[in-house]
């Protein structure tokens, strides 16, 4: 295995890590987000505590910071959504994950598949190492809307409260 090939077989090790810790965070944010919900529906719970029992400003307040919790936990789901469902596998190219080998099947071209990626298995590693990465740098910026859409959302309905 030349050079390039064992660089791009450390940093796929990598990415997959760098993937699976991605959806470690969404799950834990989205933990933390459902904590965050019941506590201030608690708060709510009591006599007298309604959202149409705020004044105008604590209002908008609350339907603002229910509106981020809401798209904090939709950036979250998506993050952990899985990714690569498709594949634009075509003969010739290198079977890359698993929905390159579904679609070689489907084509009745697995086994040819399976030998060509035999052939240069670099070339399957540096398309594994493509497709991951985009898949880690899209969960990434969805956790990191989720992450700001609870900051917010999380300090907003506390802020309504007050106000009353």
């Amino acid at each position: 295995m030349n050079p390039a090939d064992e660089a791009a077989d450390r940093l796929l090790a990598d990415l997959r890590v760098e993937v699976a810790r991605a959806d470690s965070k969404a799950a834990l944010l989205v933990g933390a987000l459902g904590m965050t919900v019941g506590v201030v529906s608690a708060q709510l719970s009591g006599p007298h505590r309604s959202p149409s029992s705020l004044s105008g400003s604590g209002t908008a307040l609350w339907w603002a910071g229910a509106a981020a919790l809401a798209l904090a936990l939709l950036a979250l789901l998506l993050a952990v959504l899985p990714r690569s469902l498709r594949s634009n596998w075509q003969a010739g190219s290198p079977l890359a994950y698993f929905g390159d080998i579904r679609s070689a099947d489907r084509q009745g071209r697995l086994v040819e598949a399976l030998a060509d990626t035999g052939h240069d298995p670099g070339s399957a590693v540096r398309a594994a190492l493509a497709a991951n990465s985009r898949i880690a740098v899209r969960k990434h910026q969805w956790i990191r809307i989720g992450l700001l859409a609870y900051g917010s959302g999380a300090l907003l309905l506390p802020a309504a409260l007050f106000l009353g």
